[in-house]
């Protein structure tokens, strides 16, 4: 028999689960700064149960392994030192893991030793620089810096070949960003939330009301690089939208525009008529990594590779060869565009 004090107390929780469960559930927003971009959430809860400075301490903890902005970040460290082997974080481990599978499924096209590249392309200058870099200085870094067989991954250590090899992880360590902050959320029993960082989304829905997640997709109508219009709206109950196009971030040369994705088979920027691709997928470190190496392949070669891939669906928009302007998309993503 259960004495008044405990019968008391077995009422009193009863309450507070019936009171909890018919809390009418609340949109929360939260925005900020981080990696150099802004950043959006917005779940639905009873209670704010994730907090500006926790997602602020997340991506902080992130950036400390990985942004090459930081001197005292893993990859830094890593890029400054002479030939030899590094202890990577828990965080950089799976990103590093994750790089080298796009990099064989993609044959190559994803490579994060492109990082002398960029620097020598002007990508990381405040101001352009006026002449396009020189062939033998090209050529020197292909021979000595870049391919992703110069650098291995073991027991959680990094190695490299020598001083001259230096990583970049900007092509995927955003979207890793995001699974971490959507993991987080997702963690409090949050069941409806959408989490945006410098325009890579990872959202799970319905929304309380019933309706599903909407997402606008961007992309240039007329030219490469003109500001982007809003191309179309897809809706999906949960995963990973990200976005990489030539229009976002390029250089010019004598009045040519040339955009921030480098070949690393070519080392020179893209060319072959690819202005954005959208991917979308269960996670935003996926979406993130193969949609830079399929800016970088013929356009039915990049269809036929996403229609392979299983939770993985395409929207490309490309300049044809006589100038014009279009786009093609698998199938699956095709369903998802609200008409």
């Amino acid at each position: 028999m259960l004495s008044n004090f405990n019968y008391s107390i077995l009422l009193l929780t009863l309450f507070f689960i019936s009171w909890t469960k018919n809390q009418p559930m609340r949109e929360y927003k939260i925005s900020g700064q981080a990696q150099g971009t802004t950043y959006a959430a917005s779940y639905f809860a009873t209670d704010s149960l994730v907090t500006k400075s926790q997602i602020d301490s997340i991506l902080n903890v992130v950036d400390l392994s990985m942004s090459l902005y930081k001197p005292n970040s893993t990859i830094s460290k890593f890029n400054a030192m002479p030939a030899g082997k590094i202890k990577v974080d828990p965080h950089m481990n799976i990103v590093l893991k994750k790089s080298f599978q796009i990099n064989k499924e993609t044959d190559g096209f994803f490579d994060i030793t492109i990082q002398p590249l960029m620097r020598l392309w002007g990508f990381y200058r405040a101001q352009a620089q006026k002449n396009l870099p020189d062939t033998n200085k090209i050529n020197a870094l292909l021979k000595t810096s870049i391919g992703m067989n110069k650098i291995k991954l073991k027991r959680k250590s990094l190695s490299k070949q020598n001083r001259s090899i230096e990583i970049d992880l900007n092509g995927i360590a955003q979207g890793y960003a995001v699974d971490v902050v959507a993991d987080f959320v997702a963690s409090k029993g949050i069941k409806s939330y959408v989490f945006e960082l410098g325009g890579e989304i990872r959202a799970k829905g319905p929304k309380p009301d019933g309706s599903q997640i909407k997402i606008g997709i961007e992309g240039p109508t007329t030219n490469e690089f003109e500001n982007p219009d809003m191309k179309h709206i897809i809706s999906f109950k949960q995963g990973a939208v990200t976005t990489s196009g030539s229009y976002r971030k390029y250089i010019s040369f004598n009045g040519k525009n040339y955009g921030h994705i480098i070949n690393p088979k070519t080392s020179y920027p893209i060319n072959n008529g690819i202005i954005s691709v959208t991917i979308f997928a269960e996670k935003a470190i996926d979406a993130d990594g193969y949609d830079n190496a399929l800016m970088l392949m013929p356009v039915q070669k990049a269809i036929k590779f996403v229609e392979s891939k299983k939770n993985l669906e395409a929207y490309i928009i490309y300049k044809k060869t006589d100038g014009t302007v279009t786009d093609t998309l698998t199938a699956g993503f095709k369903q998802m565009i609200v008409k």
